[in-house]
């Protein structure tokens, strides 16, 4: 066993195997093949792919969302995200727009056929998780949560902050 860190540099309370950590390498290889396969079959009979998904995910939840942050949460090349978005606004399924201060930015934000088709991809994987979380109890989704925040940087734990703010009627 080796001494692990937490992200934040600090002793774990109590140490994890290098084998437990394997099996959660595991665990999140599998679960996000079957995860993310669950919206594969509609991207895939659409000729999309799953960089169409994600920008349509976070345009759906941060309506306005400007190019340089949806680059921003993606990781992914200007080249990249321009041949992504190229693809959903001519298939009318992403808007953009002018920004209203500085008109050089482009704010997206999914038009009605982007809506539907990104609710149908989130039903297929809603279906997914549901079942997850429902077979393994009621306290899985809080754990769930805190495993999930535990791997992610600083600035991804700041865009699920902003969305559940969101819900939750805040700023």
């Amino acid at each position: 066993m080796h001494d692990q860190l937490t992200p934040t540099g600090e002793a774990p309370a109590q140490p994890v195997s290098d084998q437990d950590i394997r099996l959660a390498q595991d665990l999140l290889f599998f679960a996000y093949r079957d995860f993310t396969n669950a919206a594969d079959v509609i991207l895939e009979g659409l000729g999309l792919g799953r960089a169409h998904h994600r920008a349509m995910h976070f345009i759906g939840r941060h309506p306005r969302i400007t190019v340089s942050e949806l680059l921003s949460i993606l990781r992914i090349t200007k080249q990249s995200l321009a041949r992504v978005l190229t693809e959903l606004i001519d298939r009318r399924y992403v808007a953009q727009s002018p920004g209203l201060g500085d008109r050089r930015q482009r704010l997206l934000r999914l038009t009605g056929a982007g809506e539907d088709l990104e609710r149908q991809l989130f039903a297929r994987q809603k279906a997914r998780l549901a079942e997850a979380f429902h077979a393994a109890g009621p306290d899985a989704q809080e754990g769930f949560r805190q495993v999930m925040r535990g791997i992610m940087d600083d600035s991804a734990r700041a865009w699920v902050d902003l969305a559940e703010r969101s819900n939750d009627g805040g700023p």
